[in-house]
């Protein structure tokens, strides 16, 4: 089953083309990692998916539903429910500094959910036990490791209960050091079969946790296929040339 489909998305800003005529789908349970060089427009069409920037052409499905038709934005309440099915963690955590992790975590519940203060909690905890932070509920982002932010990133993401949660660059701001501790999250996850999307420079974790690979480079898509096969054995010679450097 589709959760997302894109067709001939496109994007500019002024007379710059971001992303041109891209299309391609995510199916439930499946993990899709988007690769290429900075500048290519991985960022920017994940931020076009999740309603962060408004496209200039093309179609966005959700779970069915149309996000976008011929460039055409749903209904303000349409647009509403569609992009709460859509979770994302950004790559500089995005955390209230002025509210504690849990806070961080149950304030969406309360005031996009509605849901009654002590439930958002009670799920809030549960998340946070489930990313190893259960003793860190009253701390604040400020007393926190880089990896630590990120996880409570992801755990607020996941409170909304998305069909399908985005990743942009979920390591990119951390220390060598943490980073494993994220991708150990993010294959958990994985295992679960929760859907989700990954703008990742980690190419051995693409590999290892993805699905199915998608190149792109100067906002287009050169190569799609699966995973161990465009990362072990690219045919395109753009894609063997940017993934050189890391084989090397």
């Amino acid at each position: 089953m589709e959760i997302i489909r894109v067709e001939h998305l496109s994007k500019s800003f002024g007379t710059l083309e971001v992303i041109r005529d891209i299309s391609f789908s995510v199916h439930q349970g499946e993990v899709l990692a988007i690769i290429g060089p900075s500048g290519s427009g991985k960022s920017t069409l994940l931020r076009s998916i999740t309603h962060l920037e408004e496209v200039n052409g093309g179609n966005i499905i959700v779970d069915g539903m149309d996000m976008v038709k011929d460039g055409i934005y749903a209904d303000k309440k349409s647009l509403r429910s569609i992009v709460l099915k859509i979770g994302l963690v950004f790559q500089n955590f995005n955390l209230f500094p002025h509210f504690s992790v849990l806070r961080n975590i149950t304030e969406a519940q309360i005031h996009v959910l509605g849901k009654p203060k002590a439930e958002a909690e009670e799920k809030g905890r549960e998340l946070l036990k489930k990313m190893g932070l259960d003793d860190k509920a009253a701390a604040y982002p400020y007393e926190l490791s880089g990896g630590q932010q990120q996880r409570v990133s992801i755990a607020r993401a996941l409170a909304l209960d998305p069909e399908v949660l985005f990743f942009d660059e979920p390591t990119s701001a951390l220390d060598p050091e943490l980073t494993g501790e994220i991708l150990k999250v993010i294959r958990e996850l994985a295992a679960e079969k929760m859907t989700m999307v990954i703008v990742t420079h980690e190419m051995a974790f693409a590999r290892d946790v993805a699905d199915r690979v998608i190149f792109m480079n100067d906002g287009v898509i050169i190569e799609e296929g699966w995973a161990s096969e465009v990362i072990n054995n690219p045919k395109n010679e753009r894609t063997r040339a940017f993934l050189k450097r890391f084989s090397e």
